[in-house]
């Protein structure tokens, strides 16, 4: 040991500070994206909680985007700032994945070195004692020397408390929002009173670290400080005016350090978002092809939702085309969508079929119910009726060789590109062995009803082991491909393309 602290308690300690402000600020960024929060499953306008925007939302369906409710936040708050959820989305994936294993070794120095019984209550008497520290500092007094060995019995229960108990609640709350984990574990999910349950509570257990935060390095400066620094930076040892004093400049030249790392992670990744997203992206797709990738939907199992789960409520992200942008669509549209087709292609070997809207009907009929969540935050429970994907794909007869992946495309175009260039057709690529999903499937329908123009009509593409921007709307045509680099901005759909999101929509 190096004195009372040793050194990987205090290496910890500075990983764990530059870990939780980066997932605070990417926090920040992904919360800017839909600055509302519900503890209601469907997201109703005007039923929120908590909200962080002054806009007032229509009451009508389908008039208003989620995108349309995005904040800017500045790049010096937020991790990397101005409208970018799909960085933002990157860089807390990542901040977590070190962080729980900077959280892991921790426990696991902690119990294996004994120092877990400075932090973990052994009597109940720490209770009494921990209400005289709290009296004492609500009357502005401070806790002699002599309480703190090392700490006192206030700050024991705190730790423990943010330890064993805070940590944890983030982690299970903030997996229960993968929409992975929800297809193949229902029950969890509705434990947390569902996809809106476990995001509130995530938020609210944000808001209790950052205030432990400001109250622990408040308490460092305003008690005892000399002794507080001294441990912290020199591990313990004699305590002397000049010691202090070297231990002060040392402290507050890391914490400046720090907080300059922070705001130049959020300006890296605006300087070139095209890197930023290669490189976080790649990085998170490490923990999603080890927790999250063998998880597949329950489908005929699934026994959590039923009717009564069904949402009074469905947002929308993107608008149904327009003239100028599928003169096809619009007139199929007001015309009960007659002459309107779906193509489904084999792009390898330029074979296509067109399919009409009763042709998909005449199909195998594939149903269930499921929650449908978008990357930006909302829900909503409904009923999808439509045809497997792979009952569709079959109409082409047996998959050719070489196809590795699907690729459905809409008649309608993204909402917006990042770089500002012209808007384009919206696409979506996914893997075979999630195309194989029993709940994978080109819907027709939404609660026994054939599905709403701003929800995708005719048909829209079903893939709930993903969050919302794989699921293709207006869908035009589905086709085998070899590799998505040879389509669009070669990362796998369009809000890879226009939004930098990752491939990989499992969380």
């Amino acid at each position: 040991m190096d004195g009372d602290f040793p050194l990987w308690l205090r290496a910890q300690h500075l990983l764990n500070f530059v870990l939780i402000g980066m997932l605070i600020r990417s926090g920040i960024e992904i919360l800017s994206s839909l600055p509302r929060l519900w503890w209601r499953k469907d997201c109703a306008p005007g039923t929120e909680w908590l909200k962080f925007t002054r806009r007032e939302l229509p009451k009508e369906e389908g008039v208003y985007t989620s995108l349309m409710d995005e904040k800017s936040v500045h790049p010096v708050l937020s991790l990397p700032g101005r409208e970018n959820i799909g960085l933002g989305r990157h860089w807390h994936g990542l901040s977590v994945m070190f962080w729980v294993l900077n959280g892991i070794i921790y426990i696991i120095l902690l119990f294996a070195t004994g120092l877990w019984r400075r932090i973990v209550p052994t009597s109940w008497d720490v209770v009494p004692e921990a209400w005289d520290s709290l009296l004492m500092y609500l009357s502005l007094e401070v806790p002699d020397i002599s309480h703190f060995e090392p700490y006192d019995a206030l700050q024991m229960l705190g730790y423990t408390f943010v330890i064993f108990i805070l940590a944890p609640l983030q982690m299970l709350t903030g997996v229960a929002m993968s929409p992975a984990i929800r297809s193949r574990f229902p029950w969890y999910v509705k434990m947390w009173g569902g996809h809106q349950g476990a995001r509130s509570l995530h938020f609210i257990g944000l808001v209790i670290f950052t205030g432990f935060i400001v109250m622990h390095v408040s308490l460092v400066f305003l008690v005892h400080r000399d002794r507080n620094i001294v441990n912290m930076v020199f591990g313990g040892g004699e305590v002397t005016t000049a010691r202090a004093a070297q231990a002060m400049v040392i402290m507050v030249a890391v914490i400046v350090a720090v907080i300059v790392f922070w705001i130049a992670l959020s300006y890296w990744s605006l300087a070139d978002r095209v890197r930023a997203q290669g490189f976080t992206a790649g990085f998170t797709e490490i923990g999603r092809k080890i927790f999250l990738n063998h998880l597949r939907p329950l489908g005929a199992r699934k026994k959590a939702y039923t009717d009564k789960d069904i949402s009074e409520f469905h947002w929308t992200n993107g608008l149904p085309p327009t003239e100028e942008e599928s003169k096809l669509w619009v007139e199929a549209r007001d015309n009960d969508w007659e002459g309107l087709t779906i193509t489904v292609r084999d792009d390898i070997n330029d074979v296509e079929k067109t399919l009409t809207v009763e042709d998909l009907k005449n199909l195998p009929r594939h149903s269930y119910i499921a929650t449908h969540t978008c990357m930006q935050g909302w829900s909503a429970t409904s009923r999808w009726t439509g045809v497997r994907l792979t009952d569709l794909m079959d109409v082409l007869g047996p998959r050719p060789e070489g196809a590795r992946y699907l690729l459905a495309e809409s008649y309608g175009l993204a909402q917006k590109m990042y770089d500002n260039r012209p808007r384009e057709p919206f696409y979506a690529a996914i893997d075979l062995d999630t195309m194989a999903e029993e709940e994978s499937i080109l819907a027709y329908e939404r609660n026994d009803h054939p599905v709403d123009d701003h929800l995708g009509a005719p048909a829209r593409l079903r893939v709930e082991s993903n969050h919302g921007y794989k699921h293709v709307k207006w869908v035009s045509r589905v086709m085998w491909i070899r590799d998505y680099a040879d389509y669009g901005d070669g990362r796998g759909g369009t809000r890879e393309d226009s939004a930098l999101q990752a491939f990989n929509g499992r969380i």
